[in-house]
């Protein structure tokens, strides 16, 4: 069967999770795949490029299958994570759009792929035929020799039209618990005082910083190999996090913010996912700190650490000052963790980071697995 030789090109070419969210078009595919390899089920497509990231860095190495219109919510944080970081992902995508497509909301973003992906210098092939299928295993390689994401497009005529199974329904009944700290208070701190209050305290973790003025004000406070500081890909420093701590054994911590989350589907995907090595640690300022301390929903009418909670993240936290979140670090049982922190809008006055995204990126990896 085709969707076999798929898989047996994916386990010869060493793939060791797989992000994905389900096609119709592509059905077996999916449901052979999530049995053969360790997967994380997506609630949005672009939240795999930052899984993906995660595994990578840990030394794995990840694949993506999506249908074909997921690519465009997925652009710019390949370019702007995978092609700045110069990160492998292969992507395998049902092409929509073409093969007799009854859905008119297909054609005319898919219609028009081949162009956008050329535009934004993403190598990509076709399978319009199954005896094209070794075109995958060049991209696949071509992925991971030269540091770049990859698309392998598959006509639908190709695949057999089987359904993913659904799989068993459990009982939907819980209980869901109260948020220690819940009553929120005027703050005290700054983003950077909580970044100062909480670096002498990450001792041998994984540290994944938030784009902009957090990843500036971490370095100024604390720099460590062991910190990756995102220099874009807004929303994905969670779902970096998350591909990290699935990938190896380390405690890992996000460094997040209230605007990154609220744009994000990534914490019903880390709760489902269970890590019990990761903590998301949300510096929840109300504002869009990095652009100008805009006001966001989190301000004053959206409780995160009620929505991390809702999503399913059992250990969550609510602190406004110091002790109370060097607390809640040291406290916090396995992961799994959310700890929100409500701090004052504000930016420090720090300096720019003087890496390359190279250099990021080989010291962290280097700090993950150290030479023998």
């Amino acid at each position: 069967m085709f969707e076999d030789d798929i898989i047996r090109i994916l386990q010869d070419e060493g793939i060791t999770l797989i992000s994905h969210l389900p096609c119709d078009k592509a059905g077996t595919l999916c449901a052979l795949a999530t049995g053969a390899f360790p997967h994380v089920p997506l609630l949005r497509e672009e939240d795999g490029v930052g899984v993906s990231a995660g595994i990578y860095l840990a030394g794995g190495r990840p694949l993506i299958i999506i249908q074909s219109s997921g690519l465009g919510n997925m652009l710019n944080a390949l370019l702007s994570l995978h092609g700045t970081f110069h990160l492998p992902l292969p992507i395998i995508a049902s092409w929509r759009g073409m093969q007799n497509e009854v859905i008119p909301a297909q054609i005319p973003f898919n219609s028009r792929l081949p162009a956008i992906l050329e535009a934004a210098d993403i190598p990509y092939a076709t399978i319009m035929e199954p005896d094209e299928l070794p075109r995958l295993q060049e991209m696949i390689r071509r992925s991971f020799d030269e540091g770049i994401p990859t698309v392998t497009l598959f006509s639908p005529a190709c695949f057999d039209g089987g359904s993913c199974p659904a799989g068993e329904f459990p009982n939907r009944g819980r209980t869901i618990s109260s948020i220690p700290g819940s009553v929120i208070h005027e703050p005290e701190m700054t983003r950077y005082d909580a970044i100062a209050a909480l670096a002498p305290h990450l001792g041998s973790a994984l540290c994944i910083s938030n784009i902009g003025i957090p990843s500036k004000e971490l370095y100024a406070v604390s720099d460590r190999d062991e910190n990756f500081y995102m220099l874009g890909s807004y929303t994905q420093a969670s779902p970096i996090g998350l591909g990290l701590a699935l990938a190896q054994d380390r405690e890992v911590v996000v460094i997040d913010g209230d605007g990154s989350l609220l744009g994000s589907a990534i914490l019903p995907v880390v709760a489902s996912s269970a890590p019990k090595n990761l903590t998301i640690i949300c510096l929840d300022n109300g504002t869009f700190g990095s652009t100008g301390n805009q006001i966001t929903q989190g301000y004053a009418i959206t409780d995160l650490a009620q929505v991390a909670s809702a999503a399913g993240i059992q250990e969550c936290v609510q602190v406004h000052i110091r002790e109370e979140l060097i607390s809640a670090i040291r406290e916090m049982k396995a992961g799994p963790r959310f700890i929100h922190v409500i701090i004052r809008p504000g930016n420090s006055a720090v300096q720019n980071i003087p890496l390359t995204p190279d250099q990021i990126r080989d010291r962290f990896m280097q700090a993950i697995r150290p030479a023998e």
